[in-house]
């Protein structure tokens, strides 16, 4: 079953006057990505909930098949500006887990879905691995997300299944700290485990 390709970006990463910001960037990305079909709808946001309204109603008689998060990132949580969702968001109670729930409905089923952090080291650490399995546990699809601090190269990119313990080292990634207590990541390079760069589409099979 074919479902949307969507993305969803921070907007708020502007830069200071005269100068260029990460949102820039990402917008601009979103554009050649549209330009070359790899996404069916973006949209920049400031707030999680936005970004939740969105995917729940956005052309919501179709399906979603990709969902692509480009924003900042930390060991095991996302951000859009100075907030923050780690694995507390999929517990009932949590303000946006009825959102996540609505949006897992919309997902294609069979876990052929995908969502991907295009983030800094989110899935680097053991916090990484904890969000890494509760979401795609929660959502019953893949996800991918990186181990590195990612820019035009993202290293450390991985995928997971549901029902499955990631595969890749807590400390991939760390220039600094543990594991347990991670102090500082390492920067994206050529070189380093699974890298592609910001112009690849799609996440190769062997990730």
């Amino acid at each position: 079953m074919s479902g949307l390709r969507l993305m969803v970006y921070d907007r708020t990463c502007r830069g200071r006057p005269g100068l260029l910001g990460l949102s820039h960037i990402w917008q601009s990305g979103s554009w050649l990505y549209r330009g070359l079909d790899r996404i069916d709808g973006c949209l920049g946001v400031e707030t999680w909930p936005e970004a939740f309204d969105w995917l729940m109603s956005y052309r919501s008689d179709q399906p979603i098949a990709e969902i692509q998060y480009w924003g900042h990132g930390k060991w095991g949580r996302v951000a859009v500006d100075k907030l923050a969702i780690d694995r507390s968001a999929l517990a009932e109670g949590h303000s946006q887990y009825q959102k996540l729930c609505a949006i897992r409905e919309r997902l294609i089923p069979g876990g052929e879905a995908l969502w991907w952090f295009r983030t800094c080291e989110a899935f680097g650490a053991d916090a990484g691995h904890d969000f890494a399995k509760a979401w795609t546990d929660f959502f019953g699809c893949p996800a991918a997300g990186h181990t590195y601090i990612i820019g035009f190269y993202q290293s450390g990119l991985h995928r997971l299944v549901p029902g499955a313990r990631p595969h890749w080292s807590a400390e991939e990634g760390l220039a600094k700290g543990s594991a347990q207590e991670p102090l500082e990541a390492l920067w994206s390079k050529r070189r380093a485990p699974n890298t592609i760069t910001a112009l690849r589409g799609a996440i190769p099979a062997s990730f």
